[in-house]
């Protein structure tokens, strides 16, 4: 027996409704995404040598007298003695060299390196760099760096002028290093792991451990603090520690962030969070201008005249402009991000004048979220 026309009406509306509903907004991320493994990092190395076969344009020894002693103490080990000489050579720089030694990387393998000028040399374009070792943090040597350097910028100078494009004191060496020594990091042996999270939040950190555990089965992910969630190592886990980081960076999860405001005063860039909410607050913005013009004009006497001079009679104009056609606009409670950045639009406002109502705001107590200045 079917239901009444006007039962099956009022289901069919329902459902549309229901379909035209918003819904919420998840935005989903990888875990991969959101987290750092502990002991899965780079290593930051560093280096001091030399570049030579430049044309005229490195150190000049009198300036950098560490260039010279880098000089002689090469020759040395040379077997040239070049002690109580005057040295007047400029076609050699000393650099600093840096490179990041990736995690895991095996003996032999090649890593970039960047090499920028110390002293007072005007173009490294040209020049290669001799054998120099990187050491880490410890003190130990585990690269060695050397090859032509390769920079994104030139210098060119005449008599009456000079052009200089990018920064030609600084280069790159692509594979340029060869790796020595190892961090001495086993992966596969870890009984436990540590995620970081990259925002630390305290709601991100317990979704992403409910979502490992959900994905697991049991109870195998504890968020200890807003920055990490702890793991242990299930026994017997297909794959070992590879087969389940690789099975957890796939793990989606919804990240929360706090209400926050980012403003750079220095480049009047503004960024708000989707969270950022206010109270019932009304804003109006003027700016009083003033502006005055001197256009001085000449007043000569007529021609052909014994009598009268040539004289100056100054002119000025002023102009006040005090923003009448600016209104006040109300902004009500709880309003979206949308409708905050749409109320300050229609006060015709720049961002220099939006941040100093926004901190207005804030110091009302109207605005629910964290202000954070930088530059």
């Amino acid at each position: 027996m079917r239901a009444p026309l006007y039962i099956r009406l009022a289901a069919v509306i329902v459902g549309a409704a229901l379909a035209a509903a918003p819904m919420p907004a998840l935005a989903f991320s990888r875990v991969k995404d959101l987290v750092d493994v502990e002991g899965i990092r780079d290593n930051m190395l560093v280096g001091y040598g030399l570049v030579v076969g430049l044309n005229g344009t490195g150190d000049s020894l009198k300036n950098a007298p560490f260039t010279q002693q880098s000089i002689q103490t090469m020759l040395e080990r040379l077997g040239v003695n070049t002690r109580g000489q005057t040295m007047q050579t400029k076609n050699v720089a000393a650099v600093m060299v840096t490179a990041s030694l990736p995690a895991f990387a095996g003996q032999g393998s090649r890593i970039d390196v960047s090499v920028s000028a110390m002293g007072d040399a005007k173009n490294l374009q040209g020049g290669t760099l001799l054998v120099t070792p990187l050491l880490g943090a410890d003190g130990q040597v585990y690269a060695v760096s050397q090859g032509p350097v390769a920079t994104g910028g030139f210098s060119a100078q005449g008599d009456a002028g000079s052009v200089t494009r990018g920064v030609p004191t600084a280069g790159r060496i692509s594979n340029g290093a060869i790796v020595e020594k190892e961090t001495g990091f086993t992966l596969a042996s870890m009984s436990a792991l540590k995620l970081s999270l990259r925002n630390p939040d305290l709601t991100t950190a317990t979704r992403i451990a409910g979502a490992v555990n959900s994905y697991l089965g049991g109870k195998i992910a504890v968020a200890s603090d807003p920055s990490n969630v702890e793991l242990a190592m299930p026994a017997n886990y297909p794959g070992g520690v590879m087969g389940l980081l690789t099975d957890i960076e796939q793990v989606k999860v919804d990240p929360d962030q706090p209400a926050k405001v980012i403003i750079d005063e220095n480049s009047g860039v503004i960024v708000m969070g989707a969270d950022v909410r206010i109270s019932t607050v009304a804003i109006a913005q003027g700016n009083l201008t003033i502006r005055v013009q001197e256009t001085p004009q000449v007043s000569q006497p007529a021609p052909f005249s014994n009598t009268g001079t040539t004289a100056e009679v100054p002119r000025t104009s002023i102009q006040i402009d005090d923003s009448k056609g600016n209104k006040m606009t109300v902004l009500h409670p709880g309003v979206s991000l949308q409708s905050v950045v749409d109320g300050l639009n229609a006060l015709g406002v720049g961002p220099r004048d939006i941040i100093s109502i926004l901190q207005a705001i804030k110091a009302a107590g109207a605005l629910q979220a964290d202000i954070q200045v930088i530059g």
